[in-house]
């Protein structure tokens, strides 16, 4: 169990991703059927902005910021004040996940676009770990550094896909 419990809180990013797909088909099953593709992306890209981006970031700031040596020893880096900025920087990220979650298309693009410049930055940062200083640790290469590439992906096809039904003739819905 607690392997379990580990692996769920070390993998945050998965975690929590998993958990918005959870909270979206909950959400869906409470829906008359049939669904239609725009309730289903509806459905899926606002559970990812609360999950993905509201509670992985705002478990970012606290492990950060309240858990420093945990998080940084994660990464196989040195505790450093950085940590603290990185920390509030996760927290304004949160906050918008948290707005965007019935927000209109600016807020959630603004709440996508923010975290997948600093989630590819930090992608590109963990690849340099990995070549010059052959950092391996599991929060540098492990399922963090995949989901700092696929999470914002995600997020946009989400949003694209959301957007698609402004383009698409009424007779075509």
């Amino acid at each position: 169990m607690q392997q379990a419990i580990t692996f769920l809180f070390s993998n945050f990013t998965l975690t929590l991703f998993v958990v918005g797909l959870v909270a979206a088909m909950i959400s869906l099953v409470r829906r008359p059927r049939p669904w239609s593709r725009a309730i289903v992306v509806e459905a899926l890209l606002s559970w990812f902005l609360f999950f993905s981006l509201g509670v992985s970031f705002l478990y970012n700031f606290i492990m950060h910021v309240f858990f420093s040596e945990m998080a940084a020893s994660f990464i196989g880096w040195q505790t450093s004040p950085f940590q603290k900025e990185v920390g509030f920087a996760s927290l304004g990220f949160s906050m918008v996940g948290f707005l965007a979650f019935k927000g209109n298309f600016g807020t959630r693009l603004a709440a996508i676009l923010g975290p997948a410049c600093f989630l590819w930055g930090a992608a590109w940062g963990h690849v340099v770990q990995m070549v010059e200083a052959h950092n391996y640790a599991p929060g540098n290469a492990g399922v963090i550094f995949y989901s700092d590439i696929l999470l914002p992906l995600i997020g946009f096809t989400l949003l694209w896909m959301s957007q698609m039904r402004a383009h698409v003739p009424a007779y075509a819905r």
